[in-house]
């Protein structure tokens, strides 16, 4: 039995959203969607159920919103077969739970709080820092919907994992899915200590590091079907900027998860957040083998 897409649904605009994208997602792997709804999220979130979906508090039940989130994916793909559950647990939990039997978790950026979707929900967050399949995170196009294939691109950043990196493989099976380009980017920089001021050596430590940037994306993607639309780029830049820079040409922007284990508990490194936090298109965080 192919494994589900499991999508988290609050009742907000964004888990709305992420329901379409959802259903898109298991349109083109052919597998089922499950949508869950935990039902103490808003201790997580804040403000009450019934202000977002236009209901006296009394008439919101935890079936509202699975029902209404159910209704838009199948009114997106009707063929993808749906189920729901309502889960009477703290939604970080539960999702980080679930996804031990999903091929992807979906979510949408944040839940019902009164921010601004700009800032990822602290749930949407939890998850992607400890779940153990691919999380991806749906964010708002410029006119606030979302973008179904509209430029036709996945972007995946190349770190250190090469062949064996599993945010590479899943890049690979998504630019396949949706018969898009691959865009395979690793970023690089020269370390100000290693420039000179010398004008015949002035260029050398940066095409050195140009170079080996180069080296490093080509044993990377040795492995690549010679079918994929596959474009090599080396970009000079911190990695969170290079990819941000890169996420506003793309339809789905992939990065690996490697979580330290800090003070603070599991943690995804900082590209990870960046991309997450202020990404143009849906980011996907895909746990990397320690």
């Amino acid at each position: 039995m192919d494994l589900p897409i499991v999508l988290g649904v609050d009742g907000s605009e964004p888990s709305l959203r992420a329901a379409d994208w959802a259903a898109d997602e298991a349109a083109l792997r052919g597998t089922p969607l499950r949508l869950v709804y935990a039902s103490l999220w808003e201790r997580y979130e804040g403000e009450s159920l019934a202000e977002d979906v236009g209901k006296p508090s009394e008439q919101v039940r935890a079936e509202d919103v699975v029902r209404v989130a159910a209704e838009r994916a199948r009114r997106r793909q009707a063929g993808v077969e749906i189920s729901t559950d309502v889960l009477p647990e703290e939604p970080g939990y539960a999702l980080v739970r679930e996804g031990r039997g999903a091929c992807a978790l979906v979510l949408g950026t944040r839940g019902r709080a009164g921010l601004t979707e700009v800032l990822l929900g602290s749930v949407s967050l939890t998850v992607a820092a400890h779940a153990d399949c691919p999380v991806i995170v749906v964010r708002p196009g410029a006119d606030n919907q979302v973008r179904a294939g509209a430029a036709g691109r996945v972007v995946v950043g190349v770190g250190e994992h090469g062949a064996d990196s599993a945010a590479l493989r899943f890049a690979v099976q998504e630019a396949g899915l949706r018969h898009a380009s691959l865009d395979a980017v690793r970023a690089w920089r020269c370390p100000a200590h290693e420039t000179t001021d010398h004008p015949l050596l002035a260029g050398e430590p940066a095409r050195l590091h140009e170079r080996r940037a180069a080296e490093i994306l080509d044993a990377a993607l040795k492995e690549t079907p010679p079918d994929v639309d596959l474009h090599r780029r080396t970009v000079e830049g911190p990695a969170r900027r290079v990819l941000l820079n890169a996420s506003h040409e793309a339809d789905l922007l992939v990065v690996g998860a490697r979580r330290n284990h800090g003070h603070l508990g599991l943690q995804l490194g900082r590209v990870a957040h960046a991309v997450l936090h202020h990404g143009a298109c849906a980011v996907a965080v895909v746990p990397e083998p320690v």
